[in-house]
């Protein structure tokens, strides 16, 4: 079968395509991209300040936030591996407005920060879809009754909820 001009110069466009386009796309591969140096991680005595200020102190909470704001993502092991951010410090101790702070700044809220601010339609609907959580540990051992008891009024149907799903204990240990 003879091929028309027409048709001789779509196939060798197209086949010339298909040769030329693998070696563009692992060309990109080549090209060496900047690297991007990470800052030193952050100093230790100024984590655990945070955290602890974070826990009932929000004029120094906002000073060392505006200090280095990226100590709303950072975390103190208290020892035994006892993690705490300082948005789960104001958490067990239902400093809500230092909670509201944070998480308006970008902190990272979990299902115990989310239980002592009465958030009740989020906490159901994970523990309805991970229902292993009614039981786990948050900071200090402290579980989501006795975040849902920080909460006060506004945590009052969790409150109801956790205690109709049977957990009773306020603390258990880590470790």
């Amino acid at each position: 079968m003879l091929m028309n001009r027409r048709d001789f110069v779509r196939t060798g466009a197209l086949g010339a395509a298909v040769l030329v386009a693998p070696s563009v796309l692992f060309a990109q591969d080549t090209i060496p991209k900047p690297k991007v140096e990470k800052p030193p991680a952050l100093d230790p005595e100024l984590v655990k300040s945070f955290v602890g200020a974070a826990h009932a102190d929000l004029p120094k909470t906002q000073e060392l936030f505006k200090q280095e704001p990226n100590l709303i993502y950072s975390m103190w092991d208290w020892g035994g591996g006892d993690w705490e951010t300082g948005l789960e410090g104001a958490g067990h101790v239902g400093s809500k407005d230092i909670a509201k702070f944070l998480i308006a700044n970008g902190a990272r809220p979990n299902i115990f920060v989310l239980t002592m601010l009465g958030q009740t339609a989020i906490v159901k609907a994970i523990l309805e879809t991970y229902p292993e959580l009614l039981n786990s540990k948050g900071p200090h051992g402290f579980t989501l009754l006795h975040h849902a008891e920080k909460g006060e009024a506004d945590a009052e149907e969790l409150l109801k909820y956790l205690t109709d799903k049977g957990l009773k204990e306020k603390r258990v240990m880590l470790y």
